[in-house]
């Protein structure tokens, strides 16, 4: 049991508070508005252990031979196939239920979600740009989720912003693969041979300003359909920052000087880097307490 546990990957959590946004950002203080979020969180951390134990099965030859991921528990044995998929199937379907108890719209927005990850593991996981589009919109209907199991409209921009941040750190996580293979010669995702690195900087690019770009409209105000609050304005500095700083620290050379004194954080795993960085995390404390003095200006 602590081994499938382990598999489904309990420490990817974090990606599953995508769902509170909308009520963090709406500064409801309804309590049943926060227990539907609650609800529909808990729907999406069984949907998303469910599809890892799937990726990781179909993953199994590629994974034995990858530096990190060698050490899973289905890649190293400790857990057979037939177990994985049985306990997938069944964690989905109390996913399935457990979101339709929200709302019928949250049911079937766990099953798209499903679907496109699904396709993700078969096939499009192979595909370039293909692959990190599944990636960041598994982020993008979490948010989507979360506006719907609290019944709120929700601005565009936001949910643009949301979308184009997921794509970033996709692109960055693809950044981190390839350097990987460049330097240890390992060949472990099929993808990897049609990027280049020159390739993946252009589209991030392209990403990072577009999702400043909304999230600085969506930080406007109300005049634009953007956030209830106009002085949501203030925390644009704090998104800039965490953009720069990542980039910063995800950059081949400062990942060398890092890897000396940190060799512990995988760049491949975005939320390490989020949860470890304490430049990333002073740039969230500050976005964070001006969104909290803005909740209070009312």
């Amino acid at each position: 049991m602590k081994d499938l546990i382990k598999a489904c990957r309990p420490k990817q959590w974090t990606k599953n508070l995508l769902v509170f946004a909308a009520p963090f950002f709406s500064f409801s203080t309804s309590f049943d508005i926060w227990f539907s979020s609650f609800i529909c969180f808990i729907s999406f951390c069984l949907a998303s252990s469910s599809i890892y134990l799937i990726n990781d099965t179909i993953d199994i030859n590629s994974d034995k031979i990858h530096p990190y991921k060698k050490y899973r528990a289905i890649a190293s044995g400790r857990i057979s196939i037939k177990k994985a998929i049985i306990s997938s199937l069944l964690i989905f379907a109390a996913s399935l239920l457990i979101a339709s108890s929200i709302n019928n719209i949250s049911a079937y927005i766990i099953i798209i979600y499903f679907i496109i990850q699904i396709a993700y593991c078969f096939r499009l996981k192979n595909e370039p740009f293909l692959d990190i589009f599944c990636i960041s919109s598994g982020f993008l209907l979490r948010a989507i989720a979360g506006v719907k199991s609290a019944n709120f409209d929700f601005s565009p921009w936001f949910l643009l912003s949301i979308g184009l941040l997921a794509l970033f750190l996709a692109i960055e996580k693809r950044k981190a693969e390839l350097q990987n293979v460049i330097n240890m010669k390992i060949k472990t995702r099929k993808s990897l041979n049609r990027y280049s690195l020159s390739l993946l900087n252009r589209a991030e690019s392209i990403v990072s300003t577009s999702a400043f770009m909304s999230y600085s409209l969506w930080a406007v105000g109300p005049s634009i359909n953007g956030s209830t609050k106009g002085p949501m304005i203030i925390t644009i500095p704090f998104v800039l920052l965490g953009i720069f700083r990542y980039q910063l620290i995800t950059d081949p050379k400062e990942r060398v000087r890092r890897e000396i004194y940190n060799p512990n954080v995988n760049p491949e795993k975005p939320e390490e880097i989020l949860l470890s960085d304490k430049g990333i995390l002073l740039s969230i404390l500050g976005w964070l307490l001006s969104i909290a003095f803005i909740g209070f200006l009312k």
